[in-house]
């Protein structure tokens, strides 16, 4: 059974092939972490499933992305909805400068949600394991949280859209590492419910966390350029224990990128 499946996919920015060879299937109630050197398309692939590079000018994308089956590009899907079931995850918490409860109702409200709101905010905030630092205070401003807590709070902010998958882009590469333990955490028990994708630069992480991975690397162009590709793709033990190519390899080594 698949969520999410890329078949063939080339992505474009203009007329510069950005991203080729991506073909993966993510499984349901499963973690796949996104490695590879800065510049490889790992953001960029991220976003193909929820269509969000469709906001940037001159993107185009070959190939097939589908969620459950159904082409997410197909000309009668509504990205608005798409975005909604594929929620998202940005690298930098971005809190609005409302209160804590505000900014976990704003999801909820953009959907039109229509249940009881409280008992949404707090199922939320316990869900991203906010809940017990902040309910005392959900009328204090999202901008006066730390950092980890921020990242946390977007996050629920997030599930209150009730999605069916998460994408989460380097969401702790600004933190401290008890920040970061703690969105680990969290990430593993929200796969309880959701379907995770991740982009990461540690390494590290992915082994602890992720299911899959899949390795991203990037080869030069004849005219000079950069154009990123799918290397290798495996259930995350595979992959950095026994790789099947070299570059691969090399790479979870740590021997380049």
């Amino acid at each position: 059974m698949t969520t999410l499946r890329a078949q063939d996919l080339q992505l474009h920015y203009g007329s510069h092939l950005a991203v080729r060879n991506v073909s993966l299937d993510i499984p349901p109630n499963s973690i796949t972490a996104f490695i590879g050197p800065s510049g490889c398309g790992k953001s960029t692939v991220l976003r193909c499933f929820n269509r969000l590079n469709d906001l940037i000018p001159g993107f185009r994308l070959e190939g097939k992305v589908s969620f459950e089956g159904q082409d997410l590009y197909a000309p009668q899907i509504d990205p608005v909805e798409v975005r909604r079931r594929i929620g998202m995850v940005f690298q930098k918490a971005n809190p609005f400068p409302k209160s804590i409860f505000a900014n976990v109702a704003f999801g909820a409200r953009v959907t039109r949600y229509t249940g009881n709101m409280e008992e949404l905010v707090e199922s939320c905030l316990k869900r991203a394991a906010l809940w017990d630092e902040v309910k005392d205070q959900l009328d204090k401003s999202g901008l006066s949280l730390s950092g980890g807590q921020r990242q946390r709070l977007c996050i629920a902010r997030a599930l209150a859209a009730e999605p069916e998958v998460l994408l989460m882009d380097e969401p702790c590469s600004a933190l401290d590492p008890l920040s970061t333990q703690k969105i680990e955490e969290l990430v593993l028990k929200l796969k309880e419910r959701y379907t995770i994708a991740i982009v990461t630069h540690n390494l590290a992480q992915a082994t602890r966390v992720a299911d899959y991975t899949a390795f991203l690397n990037t080869e030069e162009t004849e005219a000079g350029g950069m154009i990123g590709y799918l290397a290798e793709f495996a259930d995350t033990k595979t992959l950095f224990e026994s790789p099947e190519h070299e570059v691969t390899k090399a790479f979870v080594t740590g021997r380049f990128g």
